[in-house]
């Protein structure tokens, strides 16, 4: 490769204008920061983003990180509000505008109706002392000293900085409200994610009649065939009062037969192991996975809490279900 390409010198002085721009924003956390959290906070509606342009495409990453990360938030394009769209946002919301220049036209044309309905306005602008800017209840200082664009022109720094303040209010609201990885599950519930975090293992489990189950002083040969006509490579042993005491695997089966005995005449209490790897029904899926992959098994006991089998899981199961 390369390294005196012109084309990676642009990319590491693109990267390098960014990454000032953005270690720059550590100065302007300040008490604007705290109130737009305030805001937010109190509000009883949704965050109401707004933006045009570039401004308006970091708007809506905002507005969607801020919706999947607890606080109730959606995009409206400012063009659109002012023919009608306005009456998407309501008393109870709050608007975040995003304009580096603070002057754009669409943003400013709605200000009036946005006082007039008492809407708490946040903005994150390039100029602090911009109409936009002082006109809000709370300003995040986005500003940068230069663009990435070598014209001057393309909105590069600048919106990299506001998608970074962006996320720092997200986070910052985040923790504020106490947001869990459980809560984070339900809010991507069709998503990798969503599956490891929500799904149980009472979810994908096999249960009743699907479950390979003998009782104490059953014959071995009596085991294996329930072992073949349930398919899960062994069978569980249960007691008198159904607790499980044991379990019967396809490698148990390899060190009886090399051991000699008589598959006919040997009980399965003699030659079953006690010990076996298990869970619980209402543990994640994503923890059986690990517990297989950590223990080298594919099938889990699942046991109740009073020790009684109640279901048996395969890892073919947790792949189906794309926990895995």
């Amino acid at each position: 490769m390369n390294f005196d390409s012109p084309l990676i010198a642009s990319a590491l002085r693109t990267i390098e204008i960014e990454n000032r721009a953005i270690a720059e924003l550590l100065n302007r956390i300040d008490e604007h920061f705290v109130k737009a959290c305030e805001l937010i906070l109190e509000c009883k509606g949704r965050v109401v983003v707004i933006g045009m342009g570039k401004s308006g495409h970091i708007g809506k990453k905002i507005a969607a990180t801020l919706a999947s990360t607890g606080t109730t938030a959606m995009y409206v394009h400012p063009a659109e509000a002012s023919h009608g769209d306005i009456g998407m946002i309501t008393a109870d919301d709050v608007v975040l505008a995003i304009s580096n220049s603070g002057t754009t036209e669409e943003i400013l044309s709605l200000l009036p109706v946005l006082k007039r309905k008492g809407i708490p306005l946040i903005t994150l602008t390039g100029d602090k002392d911009s109409e936009l800017a002082t006109t809000a209840s709370a300003n995040l200082d986005a500003k940068v000293n230069e663009e990435a664009c070598p014209l001057g022109l393309a909105p590069t720094s600048s919106t990299t900085a506001a998608l970074v303040l962006g996320d720092a209010l997200a986070m910052a609201l985040l923790e504020s409200r106490g947001f869990t990885r459980d809560d984070f599950a339900f809010s991507h519930p069709g998503g990798n994610l969503g599956r490891r975090l929500l799904v149980k293992v009472k979810d994908v489990m096999h249960s009743g009649d699907a479950i390979p189950k003998v009782k104490c002083g059953t014959s071995l040969a009596e085991a294996l065939l329930e072992m073949s006509s349930k398919g899960f490579g062994l069978t569980t042993v249960i007691d008198e009062n159904d607790n499980l005491v044991g379990v019967f695997s396809d490698g148990d089966l390899r060190r009886t037969i090399d051991s000699g005995r008589n598959i006919q005449q040997t009980i399965i209490d003699d030659v079953m192991s006690p010990n076996f790897k298990f869970i619980e029904s209402n543990a994640l899926a994503a923890e059986a996975a690990r517990i297989m992959q950590e223990s080298n098994v594919y099938v889990l006991i699942v046991k109740d809490q009073s020790q009684a089998v109640e279901g048996m899981l395969k890892m073919h199961d947790l792949l189906q279900a794309n926990v895995v």
